[in-house]
């Protein structure tokens, strides 16, 4: 997992008013907390950190006022209908502390012929990692399930140093068997029907 280096500078204004500033010039207001400090309000900048949310739990190198500071992600504020960033809540990290994530969770494979549909329970896996070491998914492969079949939290295969952080019998994945289409109904019949 690589770092990515963002510049944070402190802010001192809050309120929507300070808040539609900063991001007018391109910057994304956010607060860091953890390791029992106060919280340290950031103004972040916008393109940047747009980018590096690209990876899920993305490892930030905070350069705050000339302190370095490691975190991640935990709440992105996202505006409902153009997608630009409006807040992000990031928390402190240190190297070879563990944290717990959700990581996304990719399929491979192809499920038993006949129509079956897939369904996610889990669009991702809850896990425990060293912070600096975070894996960007874990792969589940799908292939040959039938109808019925279902794949839980203990049944996947975790990348070393990540151990799980949810019940390992919760259900992952599970196949449907796909709904019989009906009939379409005989059309004189409906009309004699109707007159009935």
């Amino acid at each position: 997992m690589s770092e990515v280096k963002l510049a944070a500078e402190t802010r001192s204004e809050f309120g929507k008013g300070a808040a539609r500033r900063i991001r007018r010039e391109n910057k994304v207001p956010g607060v860091v907390y953890g390791h029992g400090g106060d919280p340290i309000h950031v103004t972040l900048p916008g393109h940047e950190l747009q980018l590096a949310l690209r990876t899920p739990n993305v490892l930030l190198s905070l350069d705050i006022d000339g302190t370095n500071e490691l975190a991640i992600p935990k709440a992105v504020q996202r505006d409902p209908l153009k997608g630009f960033l409006e807040h992000v809540d990031l928390l402190l990290v240190k190297r070879g502390e563990k944290v717990t994530v959700e990581l996304p969770i990719v399929t491979e494979g192809e499920l038993a012929a006949g129509g079956n549909l897939l369904e996610h329970v889990l669009n991702t896996l809850p896990v425990e990692a060293e912070a600096t070491h975070i894996p960007e998914s874990v792969t589940v492969s799908i292939a040959g399930l039938d109808a019925g079949a279902a794949v839980h939290a203990k049944d996947i295969t975790l990348p070393s140093g990540t151990t799980l952080a949810v019940d390992g019998d919760a259900v992952v994945l599970q196949v449907l068997a796909a709904q019989a289409e009906e009939a379409p109904a005989d059309a004189e019949g409906d009309e004699a029907a109707a007159e009935a």
